[in-house]
């Protein structure tokens, strides 16, 4: 595992040098192996992207940890020196002993973990599932739902590793960065753009909950790195809005990655190729 603090010190001197900080959603070697090279700073892996490359709409198909555990040997085998990141579902009801989850992680290589897939946005969350769940939790003495996420990061700072988390309100923003998490990202939703994009609020609406998550994790940690995610940020050009109608530090990017520019650069190869007459015999 590559040193918290040396994760840490790659981070802030980015910051440092006036440039963003680029978390890359990468799910196959090439892409990761790309994204590296184009000078991502975090290579970030989520059981969802098995759904991207598959080309359909970004969603968990099958069980997460496990996919995301498979994934490290492929990304790891072409990507040279940049931190790989796992997404951890905390609440995975075939594993409710959290440390046992980490030690998985920790045991396969990867360098940090943030909580994804997350249930911060509990409207997708069936009220049943929660219920449920939390009575077989606290059981064991163990909490669920988004509070077992911050306990996730809570154990994961115990043991001084990197540490990302996924937000949806100021309120949540500021309970992860009550436990320790090294960087905030400000989650607007689903992102919009592509062949099959989700519905997006108003740029003015999702920059304002953008700095307004930000603040509540600041509010609590003046030195915490905040990140923003999904929404109408879909490509590079609609990041500048992002750095120009908030503080953010930087952009993770899933869709806009691994899935948007893929579709975009096949069908321009295949309509260029197309782009020729061939001689007549």
């Amino acid at each position: 595992m590559m040193d918290r603090n040396e994760i840490l010190r790659r981070l802030k001197r980015t910051l440092a040098n006036g440039d963003a900080i680029i978390g890359a959603g990468c799910s196959a070697g090439i892409v990761a192996k790309c994204a590296e090279l184009g000078g991502a700073d975090l290579i970030v892996c989520y059981s969802t992207g098995k759904s991207r490359i598959m080309g359909l709409r970004t969603e968990v198909i099958g069980h997460s940890n496990p996919r995301t555990l498979e994934m490290y040997d492929e990304i790891s085998n072409v990507v040279k020196d940049t931190p790989i990141i796992a997404g951890i579902e905390a609440n995975d009801q075939t594993t409710y002993d959290l440390n046992l989850v980490i030690d998985r992680f920790v045991e396969r290589g990867f360098d940090g973990f943030i909580n994804f897939p997350t249930v911060g946005n509990n409207e997708h969350v069936s009220e049943f599932f929660l219920r449920e769940h939390e009575t077989i939790a606290a059981s064991l003495g163990q909490p669920w739902g988004f509070a077992r996420e911050v306990e996730l990061i809570r154990l994961l700072r115990e043991r001084d590793i990197f540490t990302m988390c996924y937000v949806f309100s100021p309120e949540q923003a500021a309970q992860m960065a009550a436990v320790g998490v090294d960087a905030v990202c400000a989650h607007v939703g689903g992102t919009a753009g592509g062949l099959i994009g989700f519905p997006a609020d108003p740029l003015a609406e999702s920059l304002e909950n953008v700095q307004r998550i930000m603040e509540g994790a600041w509010a609590v940690d003046a030195d915490v790195v905040c990140l923003a995610h999904g929404g109408p940020f879909a490509a590079p050009e609609d990041s500048r809005s992002l750095y120009e109608g908030t503080d953010a530090q930087g952009f993770v990017g899933a869709s806009s990655i691994e899935r948007i520019p893929i579709e975009k650069a096949v069908m321009e190869a295949v309509k260029a190729f197309k782009n020729h007459k061939i001689r007549k015999r």
